[in-house]
Parts: structure tokens; C-alpha cells; sequence
């Protein structure tokens, strides 16, 4: 699916969500980190493409970059850092050459992007 549309990049964020909450309840961190920050970084790609300030491609770092952007100038919370923890803990479960992965709650980590999927969903206007 081609994401570039703000409408576009926020419905593949939306899918990534329901793996997010399929991986909650009996915590599976491998699909958790994994499409928690897919779902984070194409849910910033929606709102960065919508105020246009997204180029054709970002690496995850310069998702960061947009997500405090769009905290700072508009209003969006700030998951910068929760894009980076779930960055370890992908790696780490993919990979597992990460030491010291970040431990987060399950619950907490998918209540904190659903909101911010549904306050991208607000920002783009669907």
C-alpha cells in the first residue's frame, strides 16, 4: 500500500494498531516492539505529510526528529523516546544482541499509541 497521503500512511498505522492489541494482553514483545513502532512511525508520517514537513523516505531516527517536531508545533505528544524504546526492544527480540532492552508495560505501552493514533486521526481530520 502506498503511504503518501496523510489518510493513506494514518490506515496503515491503524492496522499496525490491531497487531499492537493483539500483543497485549499476554505480552508478546517481539510483535508489540515490532508493530508498535511501525504503527508509531507511519501514524508520524501521516501527521508530518498533513503539516508538510515529510520527505519521500525517513530512517527511524529522523521519525523521531518529526515526532517531537509535531509535539513542539502542534500539539502532539511526544513518543520520540517510546519510538526509540520499542526500536531496542525489536531489536533486541529480533536480533538479541541488546543487552539492556527497555522494560516497559505492555498495557501502558499500547493504551500510549492508540492515543496517539486517535490524536493523529484528530490533526488529519478523520
Amino acid at each position: 500500500m502506498a503511504t503518501d497521503t496523510p489518510a493513506t500512511a494514518l490506515q496503515l498505522s491503524k492496522e499496525h494498531l490491531e497487531r499492537v492489541l493483539e500483543a497485549r494482553d499476554e505480552p508478546d514483545w517481539a510483535n508489540l516492539s515490532m508493530f508498535g513502532l511501525y504503527c508509531l512511525e507511519a501514524a508520524v508520517k501521516a501527521a508530518a505529510l498533513k503539516v508538510g514537513i515529510y520527505p519521500k523516505k525517513a530512517s527511524h531516527a529522523q521519525k523521531q526528529d518529526f515526532a517531537e517536531q509535531l509535539a513542539k508545533q502542534h500539539g502532539l505528544p511526544d513518543i520520540s523516546d517510546l519510538l526509540a524504546d520499542l526500536n531496542e526492544i525489536r531489536k533486541s527480540e529480533a536480533y538479541g544482541d541488546i543487552e539492556n532492552p527497555p522494560e516497559l508495560d505492555a498495557a501502558d505501552v499500547s493504551g500510549e499509541i492508540e492515543a496517539y493514533v486517535k490524536k493523529v486521526a484528530a490533526l488529519i481530520g478523520v
